[in-house]
């Protein structure tokens, strides 16, 4: 069933409910449950589907039923033809520990003001009214810690579910969640601060550590539609899968499509119906392997790699494109001596896109937050063209660094119906030549920047109230945004070069 908030979500983006919606048939999953042989492990509503386990011989039986139309092996032995397969990493690393000492936002300001979230902040947005689902192997100590008190005291934990254990128990496993976790939500005074502290989260375990196996996949996959039912807005996930404890159920590059993989599937499915979603690109940047996984693959995933805090490309950050040639990874952010809050309540440093991702999910939080009107498809176009790379894009960094600070300004020009924060317009408008900018009652000077509809800066300059204009005789024809800066006020306007 979907809640309250799930329901206005598909309301307010005119996202129609269908037959995804529908649960798998209870008559159906009994029928096979009660086949000698045949366990149910996980089931899935937007894939009208079970994952199952048994013997080849009793599966394949399965398609006599009537309302069974076609059956997977995980095992691609056991399909046409054979994969084959290359060796790749385990998603998780081992992180190493150290400390490092700041000021203001302590030791997680450089990985912030990166991305040009430090400004978002700034403004007031720090994700206040957006729920993150956070899918990932465990969150120990979040109910203890310090760090986290904040949600409990302002209910901005809203549950979750262990999926791995089948129970409720989410303050448990491995503590990997647990420090992804602190990137967004982590809090402690003049110390540390996440990148959407005000954000609203649930928790969701669905890797299983001691085993690496395709059901993993379809946990994840049960999480996301939950996670649709709940009404979230953002699911982050520092996971990804390429190869399994038994070879024979691994992926191949040519897999990497973003079509192939179960999860991939699930994840085009859950931005169909609003939900943006982050992931980690994966570490096997020095593996012989070297890929993204699967679902960082997928179209409508924004799959982040790593940066150090210099901004240069951590090796250890995987690498596109996909099998069918499309950019990936989608951005970066610092994944190289990232500050976490650690088991024991303190910050610590850790490596992995496992953290670059989701420091990025928490300010798309806050830059939804600042344009709730925005699309998912909105947001993922904009972030992407934000990024500093966005017009030569490479195989490890994709498009690089995104600037959520020109993301905002771009959102709030093309979802304004109107010039912001002034009764007075820019003039002549549209133009071909020189246009005049007005002037606030007690601005004598302003700094004037005209970047294009994906955020790149094109004119840049000084303009008094003496002389309020500018010439933008060299901008080809065309809709532009004028970012407008005093020092006691910021704005945007349109402006139509013809």
């Amino acid at each position: 069933m979907l809640s309250p908030r799930a329901i206005e979500r598909r309301k307010k983006y005119a996202i129609p409910m269908d037959v995804l919606d529908v649960p798998v048939s209870l008559k159906y999953i009994n029928e096979i449950k009660n086949i000698p042989g045949i366990q149910v492990l996980a089931t899935s509503k937007w894939r009208n589907a079970l994952h199952i386990q048994g013997a080849a011989s009793t599966i394949s039986a399965l398609l006599k039923l009537d309302f069974v139309k076609a059956v997977y092996f995980a095992n691609k032995e056991l399909q046409k033809g054979k994969a084959t397969t290359i060796p790749s990493k385990k998603t998780i690393q081992n992180t190493k520990l150290s400390v490092y000492l700041s000021e203001d936002y302590g030791k997680s300001l450089r990985q912030l003001e990166m991305l040009k979230g430090d400004v978002l902040h700034q403004h007031g947005f720090k994700g206040r009214g957006i729920h993150i689902a956070v899918m990932d192997a465990g969150f120990p100590k979040v109910n203890e810690l310090e760090a986290f008190g904040h949600l409990f005291e302002n209910n901005q934990l809203l549950g979750g579910y262990n999926f791995v254990d089948r129970n409720t128990n989410i303050y448990s496993n491995n503590a990997h969640g647990q420090m992804v976790l602190s990137t967004m939500a982590g809090k402690l005074k003049n110390e540390y601060l996440g990148t959407a502290p005000e954000a609203s989260y649930y928790l969701f375990i669905t890797e299983d550590t001691q085993n690496e196996s395709p059901l993993e996949e379809s946990l994840w996959v049960e999480a996301a539609e939950k996670a649709d039912s709940l009404g979230v807005d953002i699911i982050s996930t520092s996971l990804g899968y390429t190869t399994f404890d038994n070879a024979k159920y691994n992926y191949t590059y040519k897999d990497l499509d973003g079509e192939t993989a179960f999860m991939s599937k699930a994840a085009t499915i859950a931005f169909s119906k609003g939900i943006f979603l982050v992931n980690s690109a994966g570490n096997s940047g020095n593996s012989p392997w070297k890929y993204i996984g699967v679902p960082a693959d997928t179209a409508e995933v924004l799959s982040v790699g790593a940066v150090n805090a210099e901004g240069e490309i951590a090796g250890f950050s995987s690498y596109g494109p996909t099998a069918d040639g499309r950019i990936k990874p989608d951005v970066c952010a610092q994944g190289a001596g990232v500050y976490v809050i650690n088991t024991n309540g303190t910050v610590s440093t850790v490596n992995g896109t496992s953290f670059s991702g989701p420091i990025t999910a928490g300010l798309m939080a806050c830059l939804w937050q600042a344009n709730p009107a925005a699309t998912n498809k909105q947001l993922l176009e904009v972030i992407r063209k934000s990024a500093h790379l966005f017009e030569g894009p490479r195989a490890q960094e994709g498009y690089g660094i995104p600037n959520f600070e020109e993301a905002m300004g771009v959102l709030e020009a093309l979802l304004s119906e109107n010039p912001t924060l002034t009764m007075e317009e820019v003039y002549p408008n549209p133009s071909d030549t020189v246009i005049t900018i007005p002037f606030k009652k007690e601005e004598q000077s302003l700094q004037i920047t005209i970047v294009s509809t994906v955020g790149k800066k094109l004119l840049q300059t000084e303009i008094t109230r003496a002389l309020p204009k500018v010439d933008i005789r060299s901008l080809a024809n065309g809709l532009y945004i004028i970012q407008v800066q005093s020092t006691m006020d910021k704005r945007t306007y349109k402006l139509i070069k013809k």
